[in-house]
């Protein structure tokens, strides 16, 4: 009963809202543009993406580790390891990510073809180190994913002091127990950690000799933003339609004919609408009846 209990919720919290009508990103540019390492954040459509969103006010709720195609891979262990879990061809080019719903998994990168993308490279990553990141992600394919583990960061994100002592967590203390369970940004900061990368370590001054130190951030408590915020990633983005390759960005096709449906309407301005109609209208829809103003009588 627990069993599927379980199923009903993963399968709501799974479930995504419609796709857009044309995608945010240029996935073409983006694909060729990746390489082995690069951390693809993804905007998400699902509950659970708005849960983590909410929870770590950012618009990227998902974030999965690029290791290129099976060439890239050079421990053959590792590639063996990939050929089992993935019914891909060789040119295909993959990721490790965990997901409720699937757990730790290797897919192509094509299933995020029409989602908001944006690549987040390591600088200065070594190869070897590279390679090092991509065995330990690819180790971890079949980790069930810890759902418990997104509310105890919600709890953990609220005020410590406030909350009652029962609902604190112990899911962030030092030996909480075996890892059993993962979520994708645990799953890729433990990779990271694993060859001493930073991605928002705690820097400390020590007060007698003026020395510098870095302490690693606890994985639990990384979430997909943190890539994005880390002064250590460098952020690359390929926009749509990009304007670097018109003349200006008044030359981008801001005319036309194309209606806007009745959801768009309220957030996007149509050809030749100004922002003080849509402040106009808005303030006459919520005057009262006294207050509208009077039809001129003809």
């Amino acid at each position: 009963m627990l069993g599927k209990t379980a199923r009903l919720i993963t399968k709501g919290l799974t479930h995504q809202r419609k796709m857009r009508r044309a995608p945010m990103c240029d996935f073409e540019r983006i694909r060729y543009e990746l390489k082995p390492c690069d951390i693809i954040l993804v905007e998400g459509r699902s509950r659970v993406s708005e849960v983590i969103k909410v929870i770590t006010q950012s618009p990227w709720s998902h974030a999965a580790l690029y290791i290129g195609r099976l060439h890239d891979i050079e421990d053959a262990e590792t590639r063996e390891q990939v050929k089992e879990q993935c019914d891909c061809s060789p040119d295909s080019q993959l990721l490790v990510e965990s997901e409720l719903g699937m757990g730790t998994v290797i897919r192509a990168i094509t299933v995020y073809e029409k989602e908001h993308l944006r690549i987040c490279r390591p600088r200065g990553l070594k190869y070897q180190d590279a390679q090092k990141i991509i065995n330990y992600s690819v180790s971890r394919v079949g980790v069930e994913y810890d759902v418990r583990q997104i509310f105890d960061l919600a709890r953990f994100l609220f005020p410590w002091r406030l909350l009652p002592r029962r609902w604190r967590s112990s899911l962030f203390a030092k030996g909480a127990g075996p890892t059993t369970k993962t979520v994708c940004s645990t799953m890729i900061a433990e990779a990271f950690n694993s060859v001493q990368f930073p991605i928002l370590p705690l820097v400390k001054t020590n007060s007698v000799d003026g020395r510098v130190q870095l302490f690693r951030r606890n994985p639990k408590l990384c979430a997909p933003r943190d890539f994005d915020y880390s002064p250590y990633f460098k952020i690359i983005k390929y926009p749509f339609i990009d304007y670097s390759h018109h003349a200006s960005y008044r030359l981008l096709p801001w005319n036309g004919n194309i209606p806007l449906d009745s959801e768009e309407a309220d957030l996007y301005l149509a050809p030749g609408e100004s922002e003080n109609s849509i402040v106009a209208i808005a303030d006459n829809e919520m005057a009262l009846p006294s207050q509208k103003p009077k039809e001129n009588p003809r």
